[in-house]
């Protein structure tokens, strides 16, 4: 996250400074009107106001209404200036990061579910590993089977009516 807000901070920093050196001949062009020279005061005349308003460009995306002026009414060749900080800027970087942090949440939502898929293993373990303790404590005649009536021991047992619960079975599923 921090190196990419350098990394805007510093093409919005450099436009701007280009912008504002750039239309310094344009605020003493006694051949334009005042209205408009005010208005490139307003948004280009100094390093701060011309930063601020590409920041609006570049995040408002509002951007043909500080371009549109300057391309109009001052000098065609803004165009060129304003398509290209469009494209890298505002479609390629800014995609870019985009798709960056993308990549970084949907591997963190995959080790997340994966965590879930372990910890759903682990805990289906545990409970046959009680329902196991359960079985051989049932097992009354100790010959490693759990017969009809030991086995409705079990059911009649909350323990092992909440253990066939874990394991996703009704009580009248286990006796059928």
């Amino acid at each position: 996250l921090f190196w990419a807000m350098v990394l805007m901070f510093l093409l919005m920093y450099g436009s701007a400074m280009c912008l504002c050196q750039s239309l310094q001949k344009s605020l003493a062009d006694d051949d334009l009107p005042v209205e408009l020279r005010q208005w490139i005061y307003l948004k280009y005349g100094s390093g701060s106001r011309s930063l601020w308003t590409l920041f609006l460009i570049t995040f408002s995306g509002g951007w043909p209404n500080y371009a549109q002026r300057l391309i109009e009414e001052v000098d065609p060749s803004y165009a060129m200036y304003f398509a290209a900080y469009v494209w890298v800027v505002i479609f390629a970087v800014t995609r870019i990061i985009t798709a960056l942090f993308l990549k970084d949440t949907m591997r963190a939502a995959a080790e997340d579910q994966e965590v879930v898929v372990r910890e759903q293993r682990a805990a289906k373990a545990r409970t046959m590993a009680k329902l196991e303790r359960l079985f051989r404590s049932a097992d009354g005649s100790g010959d490693g089977a759990v017969s009809l009536q030991e086995f409705k021991t079990i059911l009649a047992n909350p323990k092992g009516q909440g253990m066939f619960s874990d394991l996703g079975l009704q009580i009248a599923e286990a006796c059928e």
